[in-house]
């Protein structure tokens, strides 16, 4: 019986099976600084797995961190907590927030400002962030309220 299934390495041109059907896995092995300046590990996306309408990530909040303001622009984020909690500011001026802890599911629809902050000032937070984006970081916009929305 073959495999279909197969890993990708660091090295871009092994990152689909010679028939083009198969199962794709990625180990990723060292985190890339996005826009929102977190660490990401990058799983599923276009560049790792030729996705053409998803992308999914681990992401890590530092002690006591907090993420750029941003929104994600025309793309749904989905996210599950697996470590931590966190503080996520949110809306016009970051005015809402919401505090989310391990085992929560969030839901971000596309072009809502937000800034998620780890409330930990000793442990890391660590989620899985799955956008239907499949280039990641290219829709990513940062946010500077204006003095009218703060």
């Amino acid at each position: 019986m073959t495999s279909l299934a197969h890993e990708v390495s660091e090295d871009p041109s092994t990152r689909l099976d010679p028939e083009g059907a198969g199962i794709v896995t990625v180990r990723p092995a060292a985190e890339t600084l996005t826009l929102q300046k977190l660490p990401y590990f990058v799983g599923i996306s276009q560049a790792t797995a030729g996705a053409k309408g998803i992308s999914m990530n681990r992401v890590v909040i530092p002690p006591g961190g907090t993420a750029e303001p941003h929104f994600h622009r025309d793309y749904e984020t989905a996210i599950y907590l697996l470590k931590g909690r966190v503080e996520t500011r949110y809306g016009p001026g970051l005015r809402q927030s919401v505090i989310n802890e391990a085992g929560d599911f969030i839901f971000i629809p596309p072009g809502v400002p937000h800034q998620p902050f780890n409330l930990d000032p000793d442990e890391p937070a660590y989620a899985l962030v799955a956008r239907n984006d499949p280039n990641e970081q290219e829709n990513v916009v940062l946010y500077n309220p204006t003095p009218e929305e703060s």
